[in-house]
């Protein structure tokens, strides 16, 4: 199983960003990204891009969250080049990896990419424009709208492989969370940040997309709206640490409550969210649907559903930052922090000048 092999080379992999995490830190220069860099060659593209991501919403709503979790994807894996939209014919490439087989929102994506053709060919980047509609769907689920620096170039690299080696499971504790984000230039109040979003952990899935096929292991998931299978939190609430227990870190009460909803897995199901597994259960109870504080609150009252989630409660700066967070009259200070991160974030390992290209369609083969 996947979670078995990413275990197994788990600390060679940590062992390693570590050591580049002081080079990648001395060498960070000014983003070579700029906002408002189509002004001169094709001004009305983040107006069509806004324009189409509303109508895209008011069509699908659950396409939110999808496109957000595409754009951390996108970013954690080889930088922000929109290499997660590129298709393999061999089933190679980033979006068939475990992490992204159930990834929704390519068929969006490309609707914009076709849009932007007829009215400035060859212009706007697939990476550009994953990292608008990402900024367009938290804007457009009641959240913030912050400015996003665009200039991306597109790369022609997409192996599964590396999206299984660079996204974290679940079971991530804080100190493998706070080395994978490390590696890509975001610190401590980053990844408490973004936890109250989308970040690469456990799938999310919205009530109204149960009629979609059986979904592999979770992988993704926003934070703040939508839901989860059941799978991902099993071990969490019924062996934890291989003696069927439950994690200690867990409100009991809060527990009870999922384990109504998640009974314990029976034999067959694995990690892949089989059986039981692919009930689903809400992020955050009580404000699944749109951007709000009260994903920290949960987190601080009951742990989170997450063992990732209750991760933020082990170190001082994520804690202090949830609590924070938690105890704020407004959203204000929190919105901003957030367009922040996103735009740090989105400086990833990008392609720019005459790096990587700028594709007619965005999910060409790759082989």
């Amino acid at each position: 199983m996947w979670m078995e092999r990413w275990r197994r080379r788990r600390w060679p992999l940590l062992l390693v960003a570590a050591v580049v995490i002081s080079a990648l830190a001395s060498a960070v220069e000014a983003s070579p990204l700029q906002v408002g860099f189509y002004q001169g060659t094709c001004p009305i593209a983040e107006d069509v891009v806004h324009e189409e991501m509303r109508l895209i919403l008011m069509e699908d709503s659950t396409l939110a969250p999808s496109l957000l979790r595409m754009h951390y994807h996108d970013c954690f894996v080889q930088g922000c080049d929109g290499s997660v939209m590129l298709k393999s014919r061999k089933k190679k490439a980033e979006r068939d990896a475990l992490p992204n087989r159930s990834m929704r929102g390519f068929d969006a994506i490309e609707r914009i990419k076709a849009r932007l053709e007829t009215v400035c060919p060859l212009t706007v980047s697939c990476a550009d424009i994953i990292a608008m509609a990402a900024r367009d769907a938290v804007y457009l689920s009641h959240g913030p709208w912050y400015d996003v620096e665009t200039g991306r170039r597109d790369g022609s690299v997409s192996v599964a492989e590396y999206a299984e080696n660079d996204l974290a499971p679940p079971d991530s504790n804080i100190v493998d969370v706070k080395t994978f984000f490390s590696v890509k230039s975001l610190n401590s109040k980053d990844i408490a940040v973004l936890f109250g979003s989308c970040l690469p952990l456990p799938n999310s899935l919205l009530p109204n997309f149960l009629s979609s096929p059986p979904h592999l292991f979770p992988f993704s998931r926003c934070h703040s709206i939508g839901t989860s299978h059941c799978g991902p939190i099993q071990k969490r609430l019924y062996n934890f640490t291989g003696h069927m227990d439950q994690d200690p870190s867990l409100d009991p009460a809060y527990a009870a409550q999922l384990k109504k909803l998640c009974p314990p897995p029976r034999p067959g199901d694995d990690d892949d969210g089989g059986g039981e597994g692919k009930t689903k259960v809400p992020l955050d109870p009580g404000s699944n649907y749109t951007f709000d504080l009260s994903y920290y609150r949960h987190v601080l009252a009951t742990g989170g559903l997450f063992e990732s989630d209750g991760s933020l409660l082990k170190d001082p700066v994520t804690r202090g930052y949830v609590e924070k967070v938690a105890n704020a009259s407004s959203p204000d200070e929190y919105y901003k922090d957030l367009g922040e991160a996103m735009v740090k974030m989105g400086r990833t390992d990008v392609l720019y000048g005459e790096q990587g290209e700028i594709r007619a369609t965005c999910g060409v083969f790759v082989d």
